[in-house]
């Protein structure tokens, strides 16, 4: 069966349909890894978004019970040159095409794919949207056009209850903007005693858990819009041991008195070098983000950048000069990705410990 991808530049592309048939208005992006499809479909912080691969050969290993980051996915769309409709992989348990209709999610393949990266990467993401063929293809345009992006993505993905995750080690508040159940299986090997909590909650609440350290996770949209949680943290910097990944380290820096802006065309994808500045090591890195802290806007904040992108020069990492607060732009917890920075997790048990002998 015929479907369509339409961008708000009035392109229209003509592709095959899998998946769900439930379309939804989103923000096309381009991620660049070659495996890995099940993690990202499944990373809450593509919530509002069409996502596409641009690896051609797509669904090839199939989709299992283990690998996934969310339990219920928020991405909008997927998109991809190539389909393949027989998995061959030992761990699989259904395919690519059962899973997207068993969530709801909506496809297309059988599209150039690198030519819309070209335009991606040259004009910016756009605003798309996937559509059966009869659609008035102009007043769908319009309608993109017209359509402001979401602010509420992490109000959508975040947990809505506090739940522990029970362990022997060190006592972690997790802060969910969306975060990946990679964060939780690192921490989780780390004999972390994890307490998950809503994106909302306030300061005297998860200092009232007393604990060793708090844990800001991975999230979707623009880090501004999550006022609440910046004024959180600002409560909660000097009084714990905090670590941020991703959305939580924008909000980190925010909290601070820096200031974050929209990237063209983002960082998503598994081989991105960052070179830790203290080091100088180069780490190949998994990310996935629209938006970067703006370097210039540390100098009058306590924080100093700690790890920089070699692609674009951009923010990766930064620590707090007086407080035991750190974080990264990119995914330590490396799913799916590189193991490279797998160490980060490490430093910040060992940053509890530190505060723990210090207390």
């Amino acid at each position: 069966m015929e479907r369509l991808l339409i961008l708000e530049d009035g392109s229209v592309y003509h592709g095959i349909a899998f998946g769900s048939d439930h379309f939804r208005m989103g923000e096309l992006v381009f991620n660049t890894s070659m495996t890995g499809y099940q993690e990202i479909i499944t990373d809450n912080s593509y919530c509002g978004q069409i996502v596409m691969m641009t690896y051609p050969l797509i669904g090839n290993y199939g989709f299992n019970g283990d690998d996934s980051e969310s339990m219920i996915p928020a991405t909008f769309g997927f998109v991809i040159r190539d389909y393949c409709d027989v998995p061959s992989n030992w761990r699989s348990q259904e395919t690519l095409d059962d899973y997207l209709k068993r969530t709801d999610i909506p496809g297309i393949y059988g599209i150039d794919t690198r030519a819309i990266t070209l335009k991606l990467r040259e004009y910016g993401t756009m605003k798309a949207i996937l559509a059966d063929p009869d659609v008035d293809v102009d007043a769908m345009v319009q309608d993109l056009k017209n359509a402001d992006y979401l602010h509420d993505q992490v109000k959508r993905v975040s947990t809505t209850k506090v739940f522990p995750i029970p362990n022997r080690g060190k006592k972690v508040v997790l802060m969910d903007f969306g975060a990946k159940l990679g964060i939780v299986r690192e921490l989780s090997k780390r004999g972390c005693d994890l307490i998950v909590v809503p994106y909302d909650t306030p300061a005297q609440t998860i200092l009232g858990y007393h604990p060793d350290g708090v844990m800001l996770s991975n999230g979707p949209g623009d880090p501004q819009d999550v006022t609440i949680a910046i004024e959180t943290i600002k409560q909660l910097i000097g009084k714990t041991c905090i670590f941020g990944i991703c959305l939580g380290h924008q909000l980190i820096c925010l909290a601070c008195g820096a200031k974050t802006y929209k990237l063209k065309f983002g960082h998503r994808g598994a081989n991105h070098p960052v070179v830790n500045l203290a080091t100088g090591a180069v780490e190949i890195t998994s990310q996935n983000h629209g938006f970067a802290v703006d370097i210039d806007s540390l100098k009058n904040t306590d924080l100093v950048m700690t790890h920089q992108a070699l692609n674009d020069k951009s923010c990766e990492g930064v620590r707090h000069t007086k407080y035991p607060v750190f974080s990264v732009q990119y995914h330590p917890e490396a799913s799916a990705g590189p193991q490279d920075s797998n160490y980060l997790f490490d430093e910040f048990i060992a940053m509890m410990d530190k505060e723990e002998a210090h207390a």
